[in-house]
């Protein structure tokens, strides 16, 4: 992968789902997101998560890793070099269209703002463990081919 491409090719979403596993040692896709951190690192990617994501993921965290683990995740995001986007208002609504536009699928609001923020940035690829993301058309990385 070439650091030349474009601003956009290079943008990433980091998911609840892959903080998750990186922070799991006993979770199933712990391994694969570990060296998916690593490559996108070696890629120089542009990395982005969104306050509804680090929330998430830090509540995750402390119920079911415990306080230290989520205090440490939560360091780590904000002195770290991914940039935390805030949901704005326009990305709730374009949040809740998505859910009632898709009755079909079971996307929560943290996904439908995590699709919104992605189509306002820009941003195409989602490294997440959730399949909701090819669902809604991003290209993924961590999850093996369906």
């Amino acid at each position: 992968m070439s650091i030349f491409w474009s601003r956009e090719a290079r943008q990433v979403l980091i998911d609840t789902s892959a903080y998750y596993a990186a922070l799991n040692l006993r979770a199933e896709h712990h391994a694969k997101a570990l060296e998916t951190f690593a490559l996108v690192g070696s890629q120089r990617r542009i990395l982005y998560t969104t306050n509804l994501i680090v929330a998430e993921a830090h509540a995750l965290a402390l119920t079911r890793l415990g306080r230290t683990v989520a205090t440490d995740f939560l360091q780590r995001i904000y002195e770290g070099e991914t940039g935390v986007v805030r949901v704005r208002a326009g990305d709730e609504r374009r949040a809740r269209h998505i859910i009632l536009t898709h009755d079909d699928k079971d996307y929560t609001l943290t996904d439908a703002t995590s699709f919104a923020v992605m189509e306002r940035i820009g941003i195409t690829t989602a490294f997440t463990f959730d399949r909701h993301f090819v669902q809604h058309g991003f290209t993924v990385l961590g999850l093996d081919e369906p």
